[in-house]
């Protein structure tokens, strides 16, 4: 199967983040070895739903719960996929804002009434009580890293794998770690550039972060990128540290620098974005 043109920001939450049946369930699952590598992982993802849609993509896929998994010493660390709940609202999200009859072509109604159903039981309040508050621990991109990720974290987390076969080139982190750089992020950027996008955007990550075990694990990874980019360019990437340049001359007056950071970073994953358009 071809590589996903694709990266993801992932939380990996403790066991005791979960509720007790969800426990026993991962220790099981990873006892019995059904964990699934993240290089692995999203052409799993892919096929799993595309083979559960149906013809006509008539059913909600239900797919079993599958997850990425990190050992730390005597801990597991838990990455669940929710993929029909993330599949339930991309659906619904991809009718936002257009026409009925192109949004009745993508995504049939008896589709998206069975994704709006899922949604709303995800989200209710008797779920809620029984199992706390629902998240989602993926978030995924394609063609590119977005901007905002990088706030997260820093150079020095960089994991470059090259050996033929499992290449990657990620980067981990404590979640309390993201969350101050987010915050001092976020503090930067309300004061330098005010209600911009980039701002929004950082924000909405803060607000994702919060939502998870503070013990938690927050990982970048590059996914399939790696395989548009060969060892010395995925070797010189300094994305973090041009993120982090940008904020710090934000916050000292230092336009120039800021911008020189900026515009640096914006070539880079131009480059990489205007690949989708090859043949």
């Amino acid at each position: 199967m071809p590589s996903l043109f694709a990266s993801y920001l992932r939380v990996y939450e403790p066991l005791t983040a979960f509720d007790r049946d969800r426990q026993v369930y991962w220790r099981r699952y990873v006892k019995e070895g059904r964990a699934v590598a993240p290089l692995d992982g999203p052409v799993r993802q892919r096929t799993a739903v595309i083979e559960a849609l149906g013809a006509g993509w008539t059913r909600l896929p239900d797919p079993p719960d599958e997850a990425y998994v990190l050992e730390t010493d005597d801990t597991l660390l838990i990455c669940p996929w929710n993929l029909r709940v993330r599949v339930a609202e991309a659906a619904l999200s991809a009718r936002d804002g257009v026409p009925s009859v192109l949004a009745d072509a993508f995504v049939p109604p008896v589709l998206a009434g069975q994704a709006k159903a899922v949604v709303e039981d995800w989200r209710s309040g008797a779920r809620v009580l029984e199992q706390g508050v629902p998240r989602v621990h993926e978030q995924i991109a394609t063609w590119g890293v977005p901007l905002r990720w990088f706030v997260f974290i820093e150079e020095g987390e960089r994991e470059f794998v090259t050996r033929t076969g499992s290449r990657a080139l990620r980067y981990r982190t404590e979640i309390s770690k993201a969350r101050r750089r987010a915050s001092r992020g976020l503090a930067v950027l309300r004061k330098s550039v005010g209600d911009a996008p980039i701002t929004q955007a950082v924000e909405e990550g803060a607000r994702w972060l919060e939502e998870f075990h503070p013990r938690s694990v927050v990982e970048l990874d590059y996914g399939g990128l790696v395989d548009l980019l060969p060892d010395d360019a995925l070797g010189a990437d300094d994305s973090p540290a041009l993120v982090a340049a940008g904020l710090a001359g934000l916050s000292s007056g230092d336009a120039d620098a800021a911008t020189e950071a900026y515009e640096k970073l914006v070539a880079r994953w131009r480059a990489v974005q205007l690949l989708e358009r090859c043949n």
